[in-house]
């Protein structure tokens, strides 16, 4: 079954509250929004960003192995889906 980015967006938003125990709505998160740093609205941290990659593996069969990588594609929802969608 293949999804239309809208809901992948979507599924990344619900892994995203639910991995990182985030207390909000997964539709309240922008696409484009910055997931880490001070800055983010999520404020997401390295632990954060460490369970979502696990999540990401096992949801979408995806691996973040190189750390530059990983800041590029985890940036916001919009990169992860395009990453997700590139593989």
């Amino acid at each position: 079954m293949t999804l239309t980015r809208a809901e992948l967006n979507l599924e990344i938003k619900r892994l995203i509250v639910a991995e990182c125990q985030k207390n909000i709505a997964p539709e309240a998160i922008g696409d484009d929004d910055i997931l880490f740093g001070p800055l983010a609205p999520l404020a997401l941290d390295s632990l954060d960003a460490l369970q979502l990659a696990m999540a990401l593996q096992k949801r979408f069969g995806v691996r973040l192995v190189d750390s530059k990588e990983t800041r590029r594609v985890m940036a916001s929802v919009a990169s992860l889906a395009a990453y997700i969608e590139s593989r």
